[in-house]
């Protein structure tokens, strides 16, 4: 709000002695009268006095005569009036934003003869400031710029050339080789649906995403944790409505559950909600993740020991992973060797080929080219066929076909038919979603240092590129798709970068399911489950380091969090611990966010500065009579809820941290009155003005002058909210709102000597 009007003297002819200071050690100890200056024409600007800087900030230089409002750190220069085009009007300081904005459609509009375009109907306020701008600098802002922002592939197809093509190729055919025979693992043995659903995932989701993506390293396929939510969301359609052997009705569930994971992400884009991925906390991504490693593990350690038939019949798909491992203990007699050799041998030398890869790739980079996992799928195929395994009870992949006998049949999930499943696979395809995102959020900011042709990474855009590929990928079944770390940074590490690398990787996969399907007939299973096993002890291994981390700062909440997480995963599922993880993370948000962060300021001795001061009672002053509340943030209805009760406890005890048992520490006499210092209200809702109208008109009632400091101006949106709500008339006028809090100081001793002592304050 506006400060007093100019030569308004706030000393009194006879300085009343209230505002003495006095600190929290000693309050008979005072510092003595603060010295003030006669206040006149020429007096210099308003000094910076709050803890908002480090020393005090005096603005010597005056823009203009009155009453400046340009801001606490510096004038606004008036625009010139050549900056912007040449029929718009100069503006300067606040004017700019409104001036420019209306200038923004402007000629636009003067082009088609003052009648406004389809295209600027449409136009956003952001797409109008920039339009503004671009014409200051002298840029075509058409709307192609606004179309390859959207759709990246129309950016970097002009800044592709051949030199990129070597390192793209060489990485597609890495990540090829590796993470192809896992596809086919994570559709069989987690996912449940047949194999060749799981090599939809890297034909249909790569080649999307590198037109829409806005992280070109990022190489987007199926995940364990996702492959094993929709194995079990579709066991427990399939125990519902039976149809056990039913392939057809498996693979039309994932597509179902593909599509409404992908529906939901692509809402969640349009929504423009790409800030969810800061609301989940580090320790619970690592806590769920971690969760994720052991059931996937502990999962796989059933069929790597030949005891799967005996777990269909004891009908323990739907247990928790400790029934898992009792089941596993019970029945060690039961174990079929040679499953068991082939899995730890399959184990085993993948563990040590990653970290002999791990330890020789810093001398010798070539090391990530070595297919290692590859081989070991091809080697151990060979030697299947050979040897004739699956005659001597090793379970081997069998013929890779799709459910219906045609490959890439199309058929729309979300169709009315499909409604019942719908229902019932609501709550994993949301969970599939929530995952995917953070995952594949982490992976993007972890590669995104170096963006190829200046394409900027977009939380927004992602949600856009990973819906649209599994909505359209969800029309062929396949398995939900997002970006992962490890394979990206595989890709990355390789030579790929730019998208090509994620085009030519669904070409091959495309080439591998058109040819070598029945080449994959004799892959043992064992080995595919290694596969995954691998997978599940890199998602644990992580864990270690994050503990160590937060038990050596203490954070006890943190390390909580986690092993609540682990602990309802383990215990109970998948959806309770991610439920349980959520509704922790969220609580703590609300919390976070809904807890004023309201201070009461103390000065520093012999200066004109103040500071919180709960962080040193001993060291500051406080006022003799006053109680300088400072807010240092928006006042909105989810911040409003406690204001009353932390002002009431400011009001007691001097500070926040005090426990409400406590008798009353400060005299009331202290609180005769209050000033608040909102220069951090830089908005105000209307659940805001009306709990502040209710505070200050609490204090007018019981006798309290109310003071603001460093208010907005009196034309500013929060300016008229607190003149409408009655908030201005109820602290005493505008003459009550001043530039800083020695000028609040100076007019509550004005007031005071003024009235006649022991007189009552009665609410205007």
């Amino acid at each position: 709000m506006s400060s007093p009007r100019a030569g308004h003297d706030h000393v009194p002819a006879h300085p009343s002695g209230l505002r003495q200071a006095f600190t929290a050690s000693s309050e008979s100890s005072g510092a003595g009268d603060a010295p003030h200056s006669v206040p006149g024409p020429s007096r210099p600007p308003p000094t910076e006095t709050t803890a908002l800087l480090g020393s005090a900030l005096d603005l010597r230089d005056e823009a203009h005569e009155g009453p400046c409002y340009h801001g606490t750190f510096s004038p606004r220069p008036a625009t010139p009036v050549d900056s912007l085009h040449a029929d718009s009007p100069s503006v300067s300081g606040s004017e700019f934003s409104a001036a420019g904005i209306e200038g923004a459609a402007g000629p636009s509009n003067r082009r088609i003869g003052g009648r406004k375009s389809w295209a600027s109907k449409i136009r956003s306020k952001k797409m109008n400031t920039s339009s503004v701008l671009a014409e200051q600098h002298g840029v075509h802002d058409g709307p192609l710029m606004y179309l390859s922002y959207y759709l990246p592939a129309m950016t970097w197809t002009r800044h592709y050339n051949w030199s990129y093509f070597k390192g793209d190729f060489v990485a597609a055919l890495t990540v090829a080789g590796i993470y192809i025979p896992m596809a086919l693992s994570l559709a069989d043995n987690l996912a449940h649906v047949p194999p060749i659903n799981g090599l939809y995932s890297f034909v249909i989701n790569p080649l999307i995403y590198a037109l829409l993506g806005s992280c070109p390293a990022m190489i987007v396929g199926p995940e364990a944790a996702g492959s094993l939510l929709v194995g079990s969301a579709i066991k427990t359609s399939l125990d519902r409505h039976g149809g056990d052997q039913d392939a057809n009705l498996q693979v039309r569930l994932c597509g179902i559950i593909a599509g409404m994971c992908g529906a939901l992400v692509l809402l969640a884009g349009f929504a423009r909600i790409g800030f969810v991925d800061s609301v989940l906390s580090r320790p619970f991504l690592r806590g769920f993740i971690s969760a994720i490693g052991v059931v996937v593990f502990v999962d796989q350690l059933i069929p790597e020991l030949g005891l799967s038939r005996l777990a269909d019949r004891a009908r323990i798909g739907h247990a928790s992973s400790v029934d898992k491992l009792t089941f596993i203990f019970r029945n060690l007699d039961q174990v079929h060797t040679l499953t068991l050799t082939i899995a730890a041998t399959s184990f085993t030398v993948i563990m040590v080929c990653r970290e002999i890869k791990r330890r020789l790739q810093p001398r010798y980079p070539g090391v990530a080219y070595v297919p290692d996992r590859f081989l070991v799928v091809v080697f151990s195929a060979f030697l299947a066929y050979w040897y004739e395994w699956d005659k001597r009870g090793v379970a081997v992949l069998g013929k890779v076909e799709a459910a219906s006998g045609r490959l890439f049949k199309f058929r729309w999930p979300l169709q009315p038919s499909n409604l019942d499943y719908m229902r019932e696979s609501m709550s994993t395809s949301f969970l599939i979603a929530l995952l995917g995102f953070f995952e594949s959020s982490v992976a993007a900011k972890s590669l995104g240092g170096e963006a190829f042709a200046g394409i900027q990474l977009s939380p927004n855009r992602e949600l856009v590129a990973l819906g649209t590929a599994n909505l359209v990928a969800s029309c062929f079944a396949s398995l939900p798709a997002f970006g992962g770390y490890g394979r990206s940074k595989v890709n990355k590490s390789t030579g790929g970068r730019t998208p090509v690398a994620s085009i030519i990787l669904s070409g091959l996969t495309l080439l591998c399911i058109l040819f070598m399907l029945p080449y994959l007939y004799y892959l043992p299973k064992p080995v595919l489950c290694s596969l995954i096993s691998v997978v599940g002890w890199s998602l644990i291994e992580e864990c270690p380091h994050d503990v160590s981390f937060f038990f050596k700062i203490r954070a006890w909440k943190e390390l909580g969090l986690m092993l609540t997480i682990v602990l309802a995963t383990i215990f109970f599922s998948l959806s309770f611990g991610m439920a349980i993880g959520v509704g922790l993370s969220l609580l703590q948000v609300i919390r976070h966010a809904t807890r004023p962060r309201i201070q009461i300021l103390g000065r520093i001795p012999g200066t004109n500065r103040f500071e919180n001061a709960e962080t040193d009672l001993d060291r500051l002053e406080f006022i003799e009579g006053c109680l300088i509340v400072k807010i240092p943030e928006p006042l909105t209805f989810a911040n409003t809820g406690e204001l009353k009760t932390r002002l009431r406890r400011l009001e007691l005890y001097g500070s926040n941290k005090a426990h409400p048992a406590l008798p009353r520490l400060r005299r009331e006499d202290s609180n005769r009155n209050i000033i608040f210092d909102i220069h951090g209200v830089t908005s105000l809702d209307g659940s805001g003005a009306q709990v502040l109208e209710e505070i200050v008109r609490d204090y007018r009632q019981r006798g309290v002058r109310i003071f603001f400091s460093r208010g907005s101006t009196p034309d500013s949106k929060i300016g008229r909210l607190l003149r409408r709500s009655g908030i201005v008339e109820l602290a005493g006028g505008e003459s009550h709102f001043v530039d800083d809090v020695n000028e609040a100081l100076k007019l509550t001793e004005s007031e005071e000597g003024a009235a006649p002592r022991g007189s009552a304050l009665t609410a205007p």
